[in-house]
């Protein structure tokens, strides 16, 4: 099976006055394509450090991470962002709309960085929105639609481009239980497509909803292993 994310001894220091800060102590793990894993973390974990080098929107300082087979660390800001654009669909707790842009605007955008042509992008939003439950919603903006439905937008924003991996951030830290059962439906249903989704979560009965549960604690894995009540059960 194809690996998607190598991580390899993944070192991240932060200088804090007089002080180094070890968030990640040397993390390693795969991720293989059409696999749904979460990395489950309190606050101080190192969770989020290490969603920032998985996003690209930082790198380590030792150690090695391959997206789709290619080297990041060694990578300038600019060229991160392209592959960041290219090879991840982020989906984030705030949802990160555009206020004043409609539902099918908001999915469009990250396929105009990618230079998809107007009548290919607006198809592939339009897809994309329609898998997600909203073909009735396309046209309404953020503030007319409910934080389950702009969270829908968001990762339909994610899926439209075909990335390797979904890389979604506490999803449902801001959405009630009823709208979180329906984000984790939605990604569940992601992962039974085969695409890769990967959930960052401090939740237990969240992580809980993957088939795969990594724990940091304290800049290293804590465990990582399969849940053998994937799919038979519901958590929250």
């Amino acid at each position: 099976m194809k690996k998607v994310i190598e991580i390899q001894n993944i070192k991240r220091n932060f200088q804090v006055g007089d002080e180094t800060v070890h968030a990640l102590r040397g993390v390693s793990f795969n991720i293989n394509e059409g696999e749904f894993v979460t990395i489950m973390g309190t606050s101080g974990s190192g969770k989020s450090t290490l969603l920032n080098i998985l996003g690209c929107l930082d790198t380590p300082t030792s150690g090695e991470y391959l997206l789709d087979d290619i080297p990041v660390r060694t990578m300038s800001k600019p060229q991160r962002a392209v592959l960041r654009n290219r090879k991840i669909g982020f989906v984030f707790q705030s949802y990160n709309l555009l206020p004043k842009t409609t539902a099918v605007e908001n999915v469009e955008l990250p396929l105009v960085y990618r230079g998809v042509d107007r009548k290919t992008r607006h198809k592939l939003a339009v897809e994309s929105l329609t898998m997600v439950g909203l073909e009735k919603r396309m046209d309404h903006r953020p503030n007319e639609m409910s934080g389950g439905q702009q969270q829908r937008v968001a990762i339909a924003r994610a899926i439209a481009a075909q990335p390797p991996v979904i890389l979604a951030d506490e999803p449902t830290g801001n959405l009630d239980s009823a709208s979180s059962k329906e984000i984790l439906q939605i990604l569940k249903s992601m992962h039974e497509q085969g695409k890769t989704v990967i959930l960052i979560t401090h939740d237990n009965g969240i992580a809980a909803q993957a088939r795969r549960v990594v724990r940091i604690m304290d800049g290293k894995i804590e465990s990582d292993f399969i849940n053998k009540n994937y799919g038979k059960e519901e958590y929250i």
